[in-house]
């Protein structure tokens, strides 16, 4: 069984009545709610647990993290990120979403600024799917619909991704890449664009069903982490006259 854990910072839900009206339970509640439904050996991790509850022995007890940040990007200690970091390479999986773009952990992995437009309006976004072969979209049709979202744009300053799976058409008029896939090391990772923690995106059948597909992508092959460093030779090496 997937082992998944969810991280949330957990800050919006516990300072505005009105988004803990939206997710009572918080963020990472609805999200282990239904991974849970789907099979999976869910836990969840808070920015405010003794570090950020992302342990060590949580994090090897982790097949898949999922990553939900936003205004707390900043108190997130630089040694827990380099311990995700760490075990992304050696073959975790990481799904980030929402406002997690900003997070140290994707930057970090990225390398870039992973900075772009945003926009709240509650207007209307189209996720369409661009690769209907991908496994993260399996199950979904040609589009998903969201009444209200916050508009992210395009240019977003990440690398080019492994799979451009959806592209997001907002009704202001911009569009973004909004599911990328990414390989860093043995890890896979998958960024999914909404998730505004004011909208009641995560109750969205289909885009639960894009998180759930997610997991099933990101999990970690079963295979020894690659060994590095000086190497000695598999085979005798001839001995070199004249040199």
């Amino acid at each position: 069984m997937t082992r998944v854990t969810i991280w949330n910072e957990y800050r919006h839900e516990l300072q505005e009545e009105r988004i803990r009206r939206v997710y009572p339970q918080g963020i990472h509640g609805q999200l282990a709610g239904f991974l849970q439904e789907a099979g999976f050996d869910t836990a969840t991790a808070t920015l405010d647990e003794p570090e950020h509850g992302l342990t060590e022995e949580v994090l090897e007890n982790t097949d898949v993290l999922v990553w939900w940040g936003h205004v707390a990007h900043q108190e997130v200690s630089d040694e827990i990120v380099s311990r995700v970091y760490n075990r992304v390479l050696k073959g975790m999986g990481l799904i980030v979403l929402h406002s997690g773009h900003m997070s140290k952990i994707f930057m970090k992995l990225m390398g870039t600024s992973c900075d772009l437009k945003w926009r709240e309006a509650e207007e209307k976004e189209r996720l369409w799917v661009m690769d209907p072969s991908h496994p993260i979209a399996e199950g979904i049709g040609e589009y998903i619909d969201l009444e209200q979202e916050e508009m992210y744009g395009a240019h977003f300053d990440v690398p080019a991704p492994e799979s451009l799976i959806f592209v997001g058409w907002f009704e202001g008029g911009n569009v973004f890449p909004s599911g990328s896939t990414y390989r860093r090391g043995s890890g896979k990772i998958f960024y999914f664009q909404p998730g505004h923690e004011s909208h009641p995106t995560y109750y969205n059948k289909e885009i639960q069903k894009v998180i759930i597909n997610g997991v099933n992508w990101c999990a970690p092959t079963k295979r020894d982490y690659p060994v590095y460093g000086h190497s000695e030779a598999l085979e005798p090496i001839r001995e070199k006259v004249g040199i």
